[in-house]
């Protein structure tokens, strides 16, 4: 297992988590998705992050960045779409560096959100959804004992077209 932690993200990660996005700005965008110029701005990049932070207060979302025992970013990890009562559920995503990319951090990172999302989030299960084609996250939820749920055809619309999306989920009891 590699040799991480996480975090949830504080207003004082802002900077780092600024210049950690810019450096991955084009492999998110050809991994992911694009999150659009307006992202990048830093007035609107420090207002975004004060905005999750508050919804983090209020049990909406949790943010959390993933570090290397020095204090490097090496990606993100978060609990969103955090729904209480009779579902007890939040959606998982995570995102790695380019740089720290095949190092197992991603699998790691999942392992330690799942013992924070049954221990101090109490949460009962967690949804997770991936391209079809990013193989290596979908491998990253099955090694942490994610089960294969479906394929959403069309699902999301993504540089100019709709795309499919592969579901998983993790039953935490």
């Amino acid at each position: 297992m590699s040799d991480i932690i996480i975090n949830l993200l504080e207003e004082s990660d802002a900077q780092e988590l600024f210049t950690f996005e810019l450096k991955n700005r084009a492999f998110f965008e050809r991994v992911g998705f694009p999150r659009g110029d307006n992202y990048y701005e830093l007035n609107n990049f420090n207002t975004l992050i004060k905005e999750s932070i508050e919804e983090q207060e209020k049990g909406l979302i949790s943010m959390y960045l993933i570090k290397n025992h020095n204090g490097v970013i090496l990606g993100r990890i978060n609990l969103v779409s955090i729904v209480r009562g009779s579902f007890n559920k939040a959606e998982l995503g995570y995102r790695i560096g380019e740089e720290h990319q095949g190092k197992g951090y991603a699998t790691s990172a999942v392992k330690l959100i799942l013992d924070e999302a049954v221990n101090n989030h109490r949460l009962h299960r967690i949804e997770a959804g991936t391209s079809p084609d990013n193989i290596g996250s979908q491998i990253v939820l099955i090694k942490n004992g994610f089960q294969f749920v479906g394929r959403y055809n069309k699902y999301i619309y993504k540089n100019g077209k709709w795309c499919d999306s592969i579901y998983f989920e993790k039953i935490l009891d």
